[in-house]
């Protein structure tokens, strides 16, 4: 499941959810929302100094999600931040308190159309990598939706970022133009080489 959060400015913020863990994302709705309904109203002089009030965290093969209620100067929301590996890009929506239970009941209606069984490959899957070349940060991460494997590849850098997915099927073929490409590298700068020898200083 995608949840997409679009911003006035027309900003969108997203995350995904397997099915398993979409249900048990709406079990954690109910219990945040009567620990909301148990507050009563905010109170500026009682606030954490980092702004939170209940925690949660889910893991699903190599992602991590953080759950947190939080109250501000505009009032009480639910954090939902999803990082995929450690140190890589965090992606987060923010859900108003008071519609905690709306959204909670969104999502039962679409586990209840399409179930809570992820399907698909039932191991482990591998976890992310990450590199990192002169300014820009990559990161290798494997994802799995209804159809199949995947692999993301994110190129991160101060106020950028863009990302390409590749299907598994399709990984073996790019390992091979990968490996092409570097053997003709390979060989260019050998010959590169063997030409500036036979050319360079103090030759007769």
């Amino acid at each position: 499941i995608k949840v997409a959060e679009i911003g006035a400015d027309g900003r969108r913020s997203q995350i995904f959810l397997a099915l398993s863990t979409a249900a048990e994302f709406r079990d954690h709705l109910s219990t945040f929302s009567d620990f909301y309904a148990s507050l009563g109203p905010p109170n500026p002089e009682n606030v954490p100094e980092d702004g939170k009030l209940k925690s949660e965290m889910m893991i699903k093969d190599n992602r991590r999600y953080y759950l947190d209620l939080k109250e501000n100067s505009r009032g009480r929301f639910l954090r939902v931040s999803q990082t995929i590996t450690r140190g890589g890009p965090r992606s987060q929506i923010a859900i108003p308190a008071q519609g905690m239970i709306e959204f909670r009941d969104a999502l039962t209606d679409l586990l209840e159309e399409f179930g809570t069984d992820d399907g698909g490959f039932k191991g482990e899957l591998p976890e992310g990598r990450h590199m990192r070349v002169e300014n820009k940060n990559f990161y290798f991460d494997i994802g799995q939706n209804n159809r199949g494997i995947y692999m993301r590849i994110s190129e991160v850098k101060t106020n950028f970022r863009t990302a390409i997915t590749v299907p598994e099927k399709s990984w073996a073929r790019f390992r091979d133009i990968f490996a092409d490409y570097c053997e003709k590298m390979k060989d260019g700068g050998e010959k590169v080489s063997v030409g500036g020898s036979d050319n360079g200083p103090g030759t007769k």
